[in-house]
């Protein structure tokens, strides 16, 4: 599988080197006694992309991981944790999520699993209750979502405004976003706000000039869903540049629902992610394996719609650096488990469980151009979830079981 882009524009990535083990202090902690570590580091274990090393220990100090290795080698200091004989992996990395939302469309849901076909106007049901929810329950909201992610062991979320399509409300939507993450996207170019529906010129000219001035200080990242219905190739890419002017960097809603530009235009303006990617083209599989954009898959959408499953296996086959998200929304796909998700991608999307729990961790991080995360070497981010499991294959292995028993984040058990 591809390693996917080492670059970052992230000022919290790490710049040690991958494999190197830094010097240890005796105050720092062993986490020891762990019967397989995913380190992520092909130099490191049995060489696989995974860096699986069995046996393994982990000496954290302070927020950053200090040594990997064998039990048998670990540094001495001052604090200890066994891990019981558990498999321990990197945090999971959901770099596709919409969280900032309010109301239930349960009514839509069930209507879909009577046979409904899933249409993007749904969204609109959603814009209405968000719109009148005030910024205490949002954010509420946002909170309650991303604890129950972390105790499912994701430690790094992204997450998007949308559910506005107003100045204000896309505004306040990051504000309260940026209060729970560092991965904040724009996305006011969700759908044409209903507001503006005899005049979609309108609301792009709005999305890319007073609602960006009001929505950049507060995002790292701009989206569009560039979709049949949604907005088309030359309204994607206006918005898309005009957020690039700004400081942002684009990320794409692309190729979910029909064929289209979303990839190519990805690729083209080096977009960190194509998300989705469902329907593909033999070009739009050359022009994602070609350049630095990641194809994140999203098969919680394709669960909750019966819609056609990514295919996975022609990305990995043809050297595309793959991510694994939730895309945890109340429409189209409402679960915040990544677990859950790396279950689906090897059951239909044809992916082996060590490509869907990379996808998940590493590739995550490389969909959000982070090099810090994702990963358990020495420089990394101390964010580790472990299994009640000897094996992360485990993860496929039993579907629907919470294997996840501890979650640290930062160096700090948050979780378990």
């Amino acid at each position: 599988m591809n390693t996917g882009p080492a670059a970052t524009n992230n000022p919290a990535a790490s710049s040690a080197p991958r494999s190197a083990n830094s010097a240890v202090a005796t105050t720092a902690t062993a986490i020891v006694n762990i019967a397989s570590l995913v380190t992520n580091d092909p130099s490191l274990g049995d060489g696989s992309p995974l860096g699986l090393i069995q046996d393994a220990a982990v000496v954290v100090d302070g927020d950053r991981v200090v040594w990997v290795g064998e039990s048998s080698r670990t540094p001495a200091t001052d604090n200890r944790v066994d891990a019981g004989g558990r498999a321990v992996i990197p945090g999971f990395v959901d770099s596709h999520s919409h969280l900032v939302f309010a109301g239930d469309r349960t009514a839509e849901f069930n209507a879909r699993m009577s046979g409904q076909a899933y249409a993007a106007g749904g969204i609109r049901t959603t814009v209405a209750a968000t719109r009148a929810a005030s910024d205490e329950a949002l954010s509420a909201n946002v909170a309650r979502f991303m604890r129950e992610a972390l105790r499912q062991g994701t430690t790094t979320f992204e997450t998007k405004s949308g559910y506005g399509l107003t100045v204000e409300d896309e505004a306040r939507a990051l504000r309260i976003a940026a209060e729970h993450t560092d991965e904040v996207t724009y996305l006011g170019a969700h759908i044409v706000s209903p507001d503006y529906a005899d005049d979609p010129a309108a609301y792009v000219e709005l999305v890319t000039g007073e609602m960006l001035d009001a929505c950049a200080p507060h995002a790292r990242w701009v989206d569009v869903f560039c979709e049949k219905g949604a907005f088309d190739g030359d309204q994607a890419r206006a918005i898309l540049t005009a957020g690039k002017a700004k400081g942002l960097h684009p990320r794409v809603h692309a190729n979910q629902l029909t064929y289209g530009p979303g990839v190519q235009l990805a690729v083209e303006l080096d977009a960190a992610s194509a998300d989705h990617c469902t329907h593909l083209t033999d070009a739009d599989v050359d022009a994602l394996a070609s350049g630095n954009t990641v194809a994140t898959l999203l098969p919680g959408a394709e669960f909750s719609t019966r819609a056609q499953w990514p295919d996975a296996r022609r990305l990995l086959d043809a050297g595309v650096t793959v991510a694994l998200s939730t895309d945890c929304n109340p429409g189209s796909s409402f679960t915040s488990s990544v677990p859950f998700c790396i279950a689906l991608a090897v059951r239909d999307m044809g992916m082996t469980p060590d490509e869907a729990l990379w996808s998940a961790t590493a590739g995550g991080a490389a969909a959000l151009r982070r090099t810090d995360i994702g990963r358990l070497t020495a420089g990394a981010r101390a964010d580790l979830t472990f299994l009640d499991a000897p094996s992360p294959v485990h993860l496929a292995y039993r579907p629907g079981v919470p294997l996840v028993s501890e979650v640290w984040r930062a160096g700090a058990r948050v979780a378990g």
